[in-house]
């Protein structure tokens, strides 16, 4: 795959520093070693190896990954894989993107309880759903969903909410039939 022209390490590069210091006092250590992660990955300062052709002798310097799992580098090629096993997994129907965002003062609470908060937000999230799809005057089914948790915002600041992905439509609640959503369903 070809490296794109601007990635997230060269605007970290450029802006880090300054964006770190305008920002002291108000990032955690996950994040500030997020940042160094992304920017030290696949150069010098993480070591390499030479990779050599046996059949040419060809050979060449490769850095060392980072391996974070916020990396856009590292994680890339895996959440191409994610997005592949999922799609394998859709339905042959319309879908819904649903967010569930924790209000601000919940947030504050959420951050050193992130376990005990996250899961009520999943839960909350899931049951506000499956609720709303099983009442016969928006749907009369049990729906799926796939839902993953973001806990930062694009500011990357502590902003803890979910993604849901709904089908538009579900099993009928007695289980014999398809029940497909009506238009604005969601």
């Amino acid at each position: 795959m070809r490296r794109p022209s601007l990635e997230v390490a060269d605007i970290f590069h450029r802006h880090g520093a300054a964006w770190r210091a305008a920002q002291a006092g108000h990032l955690s250590l996950g994040q500030l070693k997020v940042m160094s992660a992304i920017e030290t990955c696949r150069t010098a300062a993480l070591g390499g190896h030479v990779e050599a052709c046996e059949d040419c002798g060809h050979s060449r310097i490769a850095y060392n990954s980072c391996r974070n799992r916020h990396c856009p580098r590292c994680q890339g090629a895996a959440a191409r894989e994610w997005l592949a096993a999922r799609e394998a997994d859709l339905l042959p129907v319309g879908y819904f993107h649903v967010v569930f965002t924790l209000p601000a003062e919940i947030a504050d609470i959420a951050y050193p309880n992130k376990a005990v908060i996250y899961h009520l937000l999943f839960r909350a999230a899931s049951e506000a759903m499956l609720t709303i799809a099983a009442d016969p005057k928006h749907l009369g089914a049990r729906i799926g969903i796939t839902a993953v948790l973001h806990s930062w915002g694009s500011a990357m600041t502590h902003h803890p909410h979910v993604h849901m992905i709904v089908p538009g439509g579900g099993i009928a609640l007695d289980g014999e039939r398809w029940v497909s959503c009506r238009p604005g369903f969601l």
